[in-house]
């Protein structure tokens, strides 16, 4: 399949750019979760975790209530903790990578996420400037895999949906965004990416 109609990627952050670590700790602490699969499901659709990653909600009243939703044997001051330290380090690969596409598509992050992570992002990585435009989900009161999300970013960056490449480690975030009519595929890491920008014949350096 071609990519030569692509004008814009749309990254997620988490699992792409930005090592995440966590969610087999909550898988530790639930006592209902079989797997981690059925724990990314849950985790997608929780109440708890929409109100807070779309700014609704505070950190306190979101520790609170995903701890009561998925029954974790913890205190909402050990969870918090341990969710502020789940983005681990920006992927070493991921800066260069970025840079090497910035020339010739428009990049811009798509990522559901919250303050708290949000601020790690901007303090200790400089993130957001690494693309040209940033849609964190807790500032824009959108959420994946929610279609209205891909569409606010579309409608924002004045794109038509197949102009669009978005890459995302969640399958069910892929499968919602080309629902849309995006170009979508699963990616983990900068590794990843450069895999889907092959397979679309989109070489992730310049050429020559």
């Amino acid at each position: 399949m071609s990519g030569q109609r692509i004008a814009a990627i749309l990254f997620d952050l988490g699992g792409v750019i930005v090592e995440i670590v966590g969610m087999d700790r909550l898988l530790r602490w639930s006592r209902e979760l079989p797997d981690m699969e059925t724990m990314w499901g849950r985790w997608l659709a929780s109440p708890a975790v929409r109100s807070y990653e779309t700014g609704r909600s505070s950190r306190e009243t979101f520790a609170r209530d995903v701890i009561e939703e998925f029954g974790f044997d913890v205190d909402a001051a050990t969870f918090l903790a341990e969710f502020a330290r789940w983005p681990r380090r920006l992927y070493p690969e991921s800066a260069p990578l970025l840079a090497a596409l910035r020339g010739r598509f428009r990049l811009a992050s798509l990522s559901n996420t919250n303050e708290i992570h949000w601020d790690r992002y901007e303090r200790e990585w400089a993130l957001p400037g690494l693309f040209h435009a940033n849609f964190p989900s807790f500032a824009v009161g959108r959420i994946k895999p929610d279609a209205d999300y891909f569409e606010h970013v579309l409608g924002t960056l004045g794109l038509r949906p197949e102009q669009a490449l978005f890459v995302d480690d969640v399958q069910l975030n892929v499968d919602a965004a080309a629902a849309v009519g995006l170009v979508a595929r699963r990616a983990v890491g900068p590794q990843g990416v450069r895999e889907a920008l092959r397979e679309l014949d989109l070489d992730a350096e310049e050429r020559t």
